[in-house]
């Protein structure tokens, strides 16, 4: 075979190769759409096709006019809960994070790699390992069926890969930066706030996501803490809407999508910062 023949062959079995792939990783997404619009209701359709016969946006409207949980609880009820959630979570996430990967990078003291070390052990465990601990103390601070508590819960699973995270990319920023501003008359915090948080965005809206992605999707600490329909979350309710007997697929289908929804706005408006802040955190520290 020639040498340009050989090279051409080798393209086109790349291109064949990534092409397979991208159709591994749109095969459910066109599934999930084709079930949602599918009035049929059923879970494994003879033929694949993005609009199924008789297609309709019927489970879209289901989704928005029944209640659920057995209550008068409405699909703005518990897209508000969710939001509450994640936001609380990827803020105080970012907030804390922040300040404490900020004094691991920058101040030596005492226990500086035990501390790392042991949120990075936090990070393995699975999440219910800590059901029961975590259980304990919010009902000791009388938060255990409130979505205050959740939000508690959440942070302390964000928190290691926020500080790790963030400890990796400030270890990035040259500490000139700080020197410069604290001749120039700023004192520490002013140099945290309008040097480092500044030159960190990347790593930050990284943080941001992952914490938000966390409070939005994560439903077993939810099913077991929260008590009150009212208090529950989107991802509670779908994940409720699987019965023993019984499911209705479409509607299932309808409501997973406009649950991810929320996620893919965040993605596509952080979407320049996350690679960098992805790779240079993940390298450093």
């Amino acid at each position: 075979m020639k040498p340009k023949a050989k090279e051409k062959f080798k393209h086109l079995i790349l291109h064949l190769y990534v092409i397979f792939w991208i159709a591994v990783a749109l095969f459910p997404l066109l599934w999930i759409i084709s079930m949602a619009l599918d009035p049929r209701n059923i879970s494994k359709p003879t033929t694949l096709t993005l609009i199924p016969p008789g297609a309709t946006l019927d489970s879209f409207k289901q989704v928005f006019a029944r209640p659920y949980q057995g209550a008068d609880v409405s699909f703005a009820r518990l897209l508000w809960n969710s939001l509450l959630v994640a936001g609380g979570t990827a803020m105080f996430s970012v907030f804390i994070g922040a300040s404490a990967s900020y004094a691991f990078s920058r101040f030596k003291f005492p226990g500086r790699q035990t501390g790392m070390m042991s949120f990075l052990i936090i990070f393995m465990l699975p999440t219910s390992a800590i059901l029961a601990p975590l259980f304990v103390i919010l009902t000791v601070l009388h938060l255990s069926t409130s979505l205050w508590g959740l939000i508690f819960a959440y942070t302390s699973f964000t928190l290691p890969f926020a500080i790790w995270n963030l400890k990796g990319y400030f270890d990035t920023v040259p500490k000139e930066l700080e020197e410069a501003a604290l001749v120039d008359g700023c004192d520490r915090n002013s140099a945290f706030f309008r040097i480092i948080l500044p030159l960190s965005t990347p790593a930050l809206a990284v943080t941001l996501l992952f914490g938000f992605m966390n409070g939005w999707t994560e439903w077993m600490l939810a099913w077991t803490f929260l008590s009150q329909p009212k208090s529950f979350t989107l991802a509670m309710t779908l994940y409720n809407m699987v019965g023993q007997w019984n499911t209705p697929w479409s509607s299932f289908a309808a409501f997973s999508i406009l649950v991810s929804v929320p996620i893919l706005i965040i993605w596509f408006l952080l979407q320049k910062y996350i690679v960098s802040g992805l790779t240079l955190g993940g390298v450093k520290g």
